[in-house]
């Protein structure tokens, strides 16, 4: 574990996310014949995650990770081409992969050993770490500091096990989104919000009843998923995340949906080169 402060004040230029060659169009893999017969790209996204997944005004889906997935469409169809966003939780986005409703999740998905048993996993396209928001009159300032407390979680998240390994005594509350996470901490059914740190910061930078802790944990490694053995789709869809990369996409997405004071430090997140070792 390691202190919050540090980790949001570091100045971050980010170049290339996954990935130094560039790539180029005559450089993609073969589109697989399944996707390209059926002419239009099936990804689940989150929803209720800004800047990653969000509703816009009007319902659409819109985001950094809503964006990724359009871009295959685009690489794949053409310019003009829009992938079909399904809305997916924590809890739903395997099973919506497995059974066929989406053929790619790009939902904010860490990725670790037990969830590649049941899937294929891209390359890393950001890292992320671990944090729990609070409310600002709370003077916790530790996870220790949880013991005998609730917490929020939601359901399915990578955050869970690591309190039942380390802080046994938090008791847990399993939610189905963000905004349910952050209502239940609202009105103080609650005592903090576990959650990643970048949808955590960009809570408490647009609410000031709430911040975050000063001690982060359960650093990791994003990725997007097919289904098992799908290697030509997963070798398009690592080809694009790359392709994305060298040309700037995700600093431009992020431009677009978290131009903030907090805009250096998410962007600190989708530069690898920036993940803590230890």
């Amino acid at each position: 574990m390691v202190k919050l402060a540090p980790l949001c004040t570091a100045i971050v230029a980010v170049t290339a996310v996954v990935g130094t060659a560039p790539a180029f169009a005559q450089d993609m893999p073969p589109l697989p014949t399944s996707i390209e017969e059926a002419g239009v790209v099936r990804v689940g996204t989150k929803c209720d995650y800004p800047p990653e997944g969000y509703l816009d005004m009007s319902g659409t889906p819109v985001g950094v990770e809503v964006a990724m997935g359009h871009q295959i469409a685009k690489y794949a169809f053409g310019d003009d081409a829009e992938a079909e966003i399904v809305c997916v939780t924590a809890a739903n986005r395997i099973p919506s992969l497995v059974g066929g409703k989406v053929d790619l999740v790009i939902a904010t998905m860490g990725i670790n050993a037990e969830r590649e048993e049941v899937i294929d996993f891209s390359q890393p396209y950001a890292w992320s770490s671990s944090g729990v928001l609070v409310r600002a009159d709370d003077d916790t300032n530790t996870l220790a500091g949880l013991n005998g407390k609730t917490v929020a979680f939601l359901k399915g998240a990578w955050q869970i096990p690591f309190f039942d390994e380390s802080y046994p005594e938090v008791d847990k509350l399993l939610l189905d989104g963000v905004s349910d996470s952050l209502q239940a901490l609202m009105q103080n059914r609650v005592d903090g919000y576990a959650h990643d740190t970048p949808v955590l910061m960009s809570i408490a930078a647009n609410n000031d009843q709430v911040r975050l802790i000063d001690e982060v944990y359960k650093i990791g490694t994003r990725g997007a998923a097919v289904r098992p053995g799908e290697t030509e789709w997963l070798d398009y869809v690592n080809a694009s995340l790359t392709r994305m990369a060298d040309e700037g996409k995700f600093v431009e997405w992020f431009k677009e949906h978290a131009d903030d004071e907090n805009l250096e430090d998410k962007l600190k997140f989708w530069d690898m080169s920036q993940m803590p070792q230890d």
